[in-house]
């Protein structure tokens, strides 16, 4: 039976049809890589958060490419600061289609992850792993948005001799990639600064114990113990100084500039321990403050050591989308590389190795229960 009207009905249809294809959203998807179980979780999850909320600032924007709204999507995966894990949860972002990666935060997890991003033409950068081995295979897809280890570990033996006036340093790290990395480049820089280094001795990234090792560095009566790890065994180190009434200060390269560190380390060696982070503090950038406001007000929680840089990151990606009005990876790239970007820590810009040009850095302690500057 012949329905009046009909055919003018399917006709509209169609064309609303047609007109939902044409404004469907085009899904870009960011992964983010860190620990979010373990001892580390604390900055895995404060990383993720940094991550979550330039994605939800991205879609404010309602950016569009050729006409197509763009909708970011945020894929969150735990590495769990081992590199085996890293490596699976990499390949399985890639497998996921992510355009781009913001992480990781360990260097051993990063460095075997780069690869499969490379490979697959996948965009990541790193806010927090330092190694500089990690730039040095030249991966044309890899980014770094923080200092290496060069930087970060030199700098605080110039601060050791220069401004601490410290002459007898014992040297301890855990054997990771991070850790052992920034541990030597203070070792090497301070004796040439005229240090003494009179103690190397190691540990592991799961170390608790340290009183047999901090009873050998006792007898060497150093002025400082360098710890080339991350916050959560140097906690226990810090305890563990206290209780062995070793009167020395501890210095780390930034993976001690966590703001668990004090809580963990129960007050242990306040206004006593040294250590750099990449980047300015977020009470000294201009949009500091509100993003500190803003990130409260989302998690609950102020923003820890590397969210602002995770969040930084992130809006950088939504940034060069916009300059190439591409989702090519290669053209991202090539944005990437060539272009000076307005970022919350004001202008970022890549050299052909994917490391931040000038990148500024700055020496926090824990004081008060707080990761703070330095006065």
């Amino acid at each position: 039976m012949r329905i009046p009207g009909m055919k003018m009905l399917v006709a509209g249809l169609g064309v609303a049809l047609a007109s939902a294809t044409v404004l469907a959203d085009t899904v870009v998807k960011i992964g983010v890589a860190g620990p979010l179980t373990g001892s580390q979780a604390a900055s895995g999850k404060d990383n993720e958060r940094g991550a979550r909320l330039a994605v939800e600032d991205l879609n404010a924007k309602h950016m569009t490419l050729n006409g197509q709204p763009l909708k970011f999507e945020l894929i969150s995966v735990d590495d769990q600061s081992d590199p085996k894990a890293g490596v699976t949860v990499a390949q399985k972002l890639v497998d996921n289609g992510v355009l781009a990666v913001i992480g990781h935060w360990n260097s051993g997890v990063t460095i075997p992850a780069s690869k499969i991003y490379n490979d697959a033409k996948v965009i990541m950068i790193t806010p927090a792993a330092s190694n500089p081995a990690l730039t040095v295979p030249g991966y044309p897809y890899v980014f770094r948005l923080t200092t290496d280890d060069n930087v970060l570990g030199a700098k605080m033996a110039d601060y050791a001799a220069n401004t601490l006036h410290l002459k007898r340093v014992a040297v301890i790290d855990d054997r990771t990639a991070y850790g052992a990395g920034v541990a030597d480049v203070f070792a090497s820089t301070a004796k040439k600064q005229g240090i003494d280094i009179v103690a190397r001795e190691y540990a592991t990234d799961h170390t608790v114990d340290f009183k047999a090792v901090l009873s050998r560095v006792k007898l060497e009566k150093p002025q400082a113990i360098f710890y080339g790890g991350y916050y959560g065994q140097a906690a226990y180190l810090a305890r563990q100084m206290r209780d062995l009434g070793i009167n020395a200060v501890l210095m780390g390269g930034d993976g001690l500039c966590v703001g668990e560190f004090p809580k963990l380390a129960d007050g242990a060696l306040d206004k006593k321990m040294y250590c750099p982070q990449g980047g300015v503090p977020l009470a000294a950038l201009p949009d500091g403050k509100r993003f500190e406001g803003r990130f409260k007000a989302a998690y609950g929680v102020d923003p820890d050591q590397k969210a602002p840089s995770f969040y930084a990151a992130t809006m950088m990606m939504g940034a060069a989308i916009a300059k190439a009005q591409s989702l090519s990876a290669e053209t991202l790239d090539k944005t990437l590389h060539q272009t000076t970007f307005n970022t919350l820590f004001g202008q970022v810009r890549f050299d052909q190795r994917g490391e931040w040009i000038k990148a500024p850095m700055t020496v926090y302690w824990s004081a008060g229960g707080s990761i703070v500057p330095v006065e």
